[in-house]
């Protein structure tokens, strides 16, 4: 995977890491609150969560990876070819995940 940038938040004048390190745990709920509470999250973060998702909740994965995959088309320009390649690796993401996470890093 690509390098994970961390957003910060200020709570009550106190820095806080939000997504990440809830990421980290692979908890859906815990991920979920953090996520709640940040105006944006970014594209790198999103997949992360689809990720979390494929695994923590399969019956799930196929929405989250769509709902990715719209970001992906809109925040990136993406082309038809680059948008193939992405849809194709989130299909392969059940069998084959480490393949399908290097053809993700590529794009």
């Amino acid at each position: 995977m690509r390098s994970v940038r961390t957003c910060v938040r200020v709570d009550q004048g106190v820095a806080v890491r939000a997504l990440p390190p809830s990421l980290d745990t692979g908890n859906l709920a815990l991920i979920r609150t953090a996520a709640a509470k940040l105006p944006q999250i970014n594209l790198d973060d999103a997949l992360r969560i689809c990720l979390v998702i494929r695994k923590r909740e399969p019956e799930s994965f196929d929405r989250a990876a769509c709902r990715w995959l719209a970001r992906y088309a809109t925040q990136r320009s993406a082309t038809l070819a680059r948008l193939a390649v992405a849809v194709a690796a989130l299909d392969l993401m059940r069998d084959d995940p480490d393949l399908a996470s290097e053809l993700l890093e590529r794009l």
